[in-house]
């Protein structure tokens, strides 16, 4: 019988990876996203509201356990706390905290039941340091890091682990968008600055979404049943410097 893993933004970038691995580690995957896509059971779905993620994990759950969450779904936002709009702070706050707080609300009740399971959240660098101009998306994978570590501990006894997963400068569509966001304020050439932003990294360039993908699906796996409250680090060794 195939394990089930549900995956919250899984319709490109490092989401996309980890739903296209997932299947091919023989899981059915559930995709819950807004953007459209023909890669795993693909559920429309707004991960800021509550009710909707409940109702949608319920509907799951009639069909078969849920063994992995990978809570993936976020934005990006530049700016420091002047440049940062209370409805800018809201936005980055619902869809990438609030969207993993109603994900982890909504499954642990199907996790608790059958004494198993592994919930990944999808954190940053960011949770570890902070960058310029980067006032709430910054606090955001914070406590992502956090919601991490105090699942861990809060439902250790019911054999549920915990990890965030913290990448560094990875090649998504997310990283694109905001590459080109920043090019258009600054006037500077993108492919100069996609080369500025590789040779930052010790590797001397830009992860991958499939390296992450991997990273997850290791945590999701048995052989990390002795993993829980970490926060992962995939960064090509940026943070070390």
């Amino acid at each position: 019988m195939k394990k089930t893993c549900i995956v919250t933004g899984g319709s490109s970038g490092i989401g996309l990876s980890i739903v296209e691995l997932f299947i091919r580690k023989n899981y059915q995957v559930f995709n819950l996203d807004l953007q459209p896509s023909n890669t795993g059971t693909f559920i429309k779905c707004d991960v800021t509201d509550f009710r909707q993620v409940k109702n949608i994990v319920s509907s799951i759950v009639k069909e078969s356990n849920i063994d992995v969450l990978v809570s993936n779904a976020g934005i990006h936002f530049s700016g420091n706390i002047e440049n940062t709009s209370e409805s800018d702070f809201d936005k980055v706050f619902n869809i990438n905290v609030k969207g993993a707080y109603a994900a982890i609300r909504a499954v642990l009740p199907n996790m608790k039941a059958n004494n198993n399971g592994a919930i990944i959240l999808m954190a940053s660098d960011q949770a570890l340091i902070a960058k310029q101009n980067s006032f709430a998306y910054n606090m955001s994978k914070a406590a992502l890091a956090s919601m991490a570590k105090t699942t861990a501990l809060d439902y250790a006894s019911f054999n549920i682990r915990a990890n965030a997963v913290c990448p560094g400068t990875i090649e998504t569509p997310l990283y694109h968008q905001a590459i080109n966001s920043y090019c258009q304020r600054s006037g500077a050439d993108k492919s100069q600055v996609h080369a500025e932003e590789a040779a930052l990294q010790p590797l001397g360039r830009l992860g991958q979404p499939e390296e992450v993908a991997e990273l997850v699906y290791f945590l999701a796996s048995d052989k990390a049943k002795f993993i829980t409250g970490s926060l992962q680090v995939i960064d090509g060794g940026y943070t070390t410097q």
